[in-house]
């Protein structure tokens, strides 16, 4: 990836989710034009179609009906990739199940998912600052939020 171009993942009601990438300035509606458009059961009044995107930013473009996802909220119990009180069970989750966690993108959950192959299971979760990525302020940030 070159320094003008950004990497972000699409899902919900897009014709073809997936990783995108794009010029660094986009704007989630060009995003979406390059995932193929909206479903016909998409609500795009509930999302910013000109926020500006971010790197390694997912975009979930909700169904009508469908509550908009809150970016800072970890997956219920009972999801995929939850674990305690609903947090994200580092020793478990997928690369897209860690994508959910703020700030983290498909290069940082790839990291996480290395170290985690590479050294084994995560003994609590403050090892996360093992992994190359993760600094002090972040680690604080992601402890409320994850669980081995």
């Amino acid at each position: 990836m070159q320094g003008d171009t950004l990497v972000v993942h699409v899902t919900g009601a897009v014709k073809k989710p997936g990783i995108i990438e794009t010029q660094t300035g986009a704007r989630v509606f060009e995003v979406l034009e390059q995932a193929g458009g909206a479903l016909p059961d998409a609500d795009l009044a509930a999302i910013n179609l000109a926020a500006a995107v971010e790197d390694g930013q997912q975009i979930r473009i909700p169904r009508a009906g469908e509550a908009p996802p809150d970016p800072m909220a970890p997956p219920a119990a009972g999801e995929p990739g939850a674990g305690v009180g609903g947090t994200v069970n580092l020793n478990t989750a997928s690369a897209e199940e860690l994508e959910a966690l703020p700030r983290v993108g498909p290069v940082l959950a790839a990291r996480i998912i290395e170290w985690r192959a590479g050294h084994g299971a995560f003994s609590r979760p403050e090892d996360l600052d093992a992994v190359p990525g993760i600094g002090p302020a972040m680690l604080e940030a992601l402890l409320p939020l994850v669980s081995v």
